[in-house]
Formats: structure tokens, C-alpha cells, sequence
């Protein structure tokens, strides 16, 4: 199926005729673009699985108020990510009885993960990126895996370019000292 501009897409959205149509064409358009940055915050291949089918919902709810201030792929990367990071937060609550945190288990998961097809150099940098808060892994994957342009992580993360530039810096600086050290 080739791939339709968001433009498009939307315009389809808006006639009730051809909504089915335009959803299509989305998801056949982002599927694996946010599938792969959801995989990268939350790690699992299943949960990465059910994070992306929560986020199309989300998006088919939404869509209707999209007011195309920012670019849709843009907004769609704001769902994403919220959802990932939401999936990891009820993750972290429900494993309140395990005495190590979220990203061991994470880590963990990543080892034994039949879906993860990455060498020993892959693993070690998985892990590196686990060791990071939050938000540098979300700003770390952005620039380091998408090549996302700072203007575009500012609209999607709702943060300063300057913030994130710093941001990337830092997670930078330690996942370089973390595969030092190993």
C-alpha cells in the first residue's frame, strides 16, 4: 500500500464515509515507526505490542480534536510516548513486591527476550540505557536511534530545546561511562 500524506489522511478522517479508510492508511503509515519507539522505552515485545494498539485507540478517539497546530506525526510520537511511559508506571506499581527496581527487571527481560536479536555490543547498550532516568532514556533513544531534530523531541516531550540538548549531553556522558566500566 503506498503511503499517503498526513494531509490526506486527515482529510479522509473528516467524511464519515471514509474513516476506516483513514485509519488504514495511518497505521499502515506509523505502525512500525512507533512501534520501535515504544520497544525502546518499555522493552518487552508484547507489552510494546499492547502499548501500540492503546495508542491507535487513543489516537481514533483524538483525532477529531487534532487541531494540526503541530505535525501529526508529531502528535502521534506525544501519544506514544505517554502511553509507553504510562504502561511503565502501572508496571512499576504492580511490581511494588520485587526489591529491584522497574529497569533491572527491564534488563532482565531484555536478556531472555527471544524477539531481541541484538549481539552482546547491542545488550550492553540496551542496558547502559536502562541505567538512564526517565527522561534521558526518552531524549537518549530519540536522538540516538530516531535522529529526531531537537525542534521536533521540544513538540513531542513539551520541553526547551535547550533542556534537551542538555539532557542528551548528559545520558551521553553516562552510557559512555557505563560501557566503560563493563
Amino acid at each position: 500500500m503506498a503511503q499517503v500524506e498526513d494531509k490526506k489522511i486527515l482529510e479522509l478522517f473528516r467524511v464519515e464515509k471514509t474513516r476506516n479508510e483513514a485509519l488504514t492508511h495511518l497505521i499502515a503509515k506509523y505502525q512500525t515507526r512507533l512501534y520501535w519507539h515504544i520497544r525502546k522505552i518499555v522493552i518487552d515485545h508484547d507489552d510494546s505490542d499492547d502499548v501500540l494498539q492503546n495508542t491507535f485507540i487513543k489516537v481514533w478517539k483524538g483525532l477529531e480534536n487534532f487541531k494540526e497546530e503541530s505535525q501529526l506525526y508529531t502528535w502521534l510520537y506525544r501519544i506514544a510516548t505517554n502511553e509507553a511511559l504510562a504502561h511503565l508506571r502501572q508496571k512499576k506499581r504492580k511490581n511494588t513486591t520485587s526489591i529491584n527496581p522497574i529497569e533491572y527487571e527491564l534488563s532482565k527481560n531484555l536478556e531472555s527476550d527471544h524477539y531481541f536479536t541484538g549481539d552482546e555490543i547491542q545488550l550492553k547498550l540496551q542496558q547502559a540505557i536502562l541505567t538512564l532516568p526517565e527522561k534521558q532514556r526518552l531524549v537518549f533513544n530519540m536522538r540516538y536511534y530516531d535522529e529526531m531534530p531537537y525542534e521536533q523531541m521540544s513538540a513531542v516531550l513539551e520541553t526547551s530545546v535547550g533542556a534537551l540538548k542538555a539532557s542528551y549531553h548528559i545520558a551521553a556522558k553516562k552510557v559512555e561511562e557505563f560501557l566503560l566500566k563493563t
